[in-house]
């Protein structure tokens, strides 16, 4: 039999698989065989003569056929689901005899919502003109693989993306890993996008602006020019105090003329009147 039919669920739902025979009003499931089979090869669930005759271990409690329609429904659905299945019907016309009225393969498709894109930033270096940054961005529980994609500043850009997964059947859990040189603030974008469908998360990251500039002590030659300058700023204040010594004192002093020096003199202070009445009666 060929693959016919495709029906579509999401991880935790009630799903039901039809199957290629409906008994009719005036049957019974007494009549048939009905064999549920996955893979073609592992029963997951099988009825003869009106009564269940098996189940498979992984679908215990989760499985029930319809008698009338022998729909197979499963509830809830699991990633581990997926694949094809095949519905075996066999009238028993005879007690020892039987005929083969339906054997058609279905086929099972099951999805599972990833969780939102989580972004994380974390700075590993930065400078004046610019912040290295390491980004992650991370979704789990999700099935079929997905794809991961990014842009910044609506730019595109590619990450370095690993998947885990117990099983090619099993949910997957997603990282993404950008190292980055940010030399302004800018907005990045990740996205998550499986069976046609995405989840998208951004995050504004930001330049550090405590940029401090390093002191540089003067150079060599700066000190020395620096030097000079206070020392001759010395000379001219001494030299400037001394030229107003000079002036001051020579308004304080009354000169009289030498004839044997050629020079100025400052008058002696007059002698007591005591000593002059002396030299005089002498």
């Amino acid at each position: 039999a060929l693959e016919k039919k495709v029906i579509k669920s999401k991880a935790g739902e009630k799903i039901g698989l039809p199957c290629c025979h409906e008994i009719p009003s005036t049957g019974s499931l007494h009549d048939y065989r009905v064999y549920w089979q996955k893979n073609t090869t592992d029963v997951v669930l099988a009825y003869a003569e009106g009564k269940m005759i098996s189940q498979h271990e992984r679908y215990k409690n989760r499985v029930e056929m319809d008698t009338r329609t022998l729909t197979l429904w499963i509830s809830p659905v699991e990633t581990l689901d997926n694949g094809p299945y095949q519905c075996v019907v066999q009238h028993l016309r005879f007690s020892q005899n039987s005929i083969v009225v339906c054997d058609e393969l279905v086929s099972l498709f099951v999805t599972a919502e990833f969780s939102k894109p989580n972004i994380t930033a974390e700075v590993s270096a930065h400078s004046c003109e610019s912040t290295e940054m390491v980004v992650r961005c991370s979704s789990h529980g999700g099935f079929p693989k997905p794809k991961i994609s990014g842009a910044l500043n609506n730019v595109s850009v590619v990450w370095n993306a690993s998947w885990v997964s117990e099983s090619s059947l099993s949910p997957y859990n997603v990282t993404g890993k950008l190292l980055l040189n940010v030399t302004k603030d800018i907005s990045i974008t990740c996205s998550i996008e499986h069976n046609g469908f995405a989840k998208s998360t951004s995050l504004l990251l930001r330049k550090m602006n405590d940029c401090i500039v390093p002191t540089v002590p003067p150079s060599y030659n700066v000190v020395t020019a620096s030097s000079i300058i206070i020392i001759i700023f010395l000379l001219a204040i001494t030299l400037a105090a001394r030229y107003l010594l000079r002036h001051v004192c020579s308004h304080c002093c009354k000169p009289q003329d030498s004839v044997e020096e050629g020079v100025k003199e400052c008058t002696k202070p007059p002698v007591s009147s005591k000593v002059t009445s002396e030299t005089s009666s002498v």
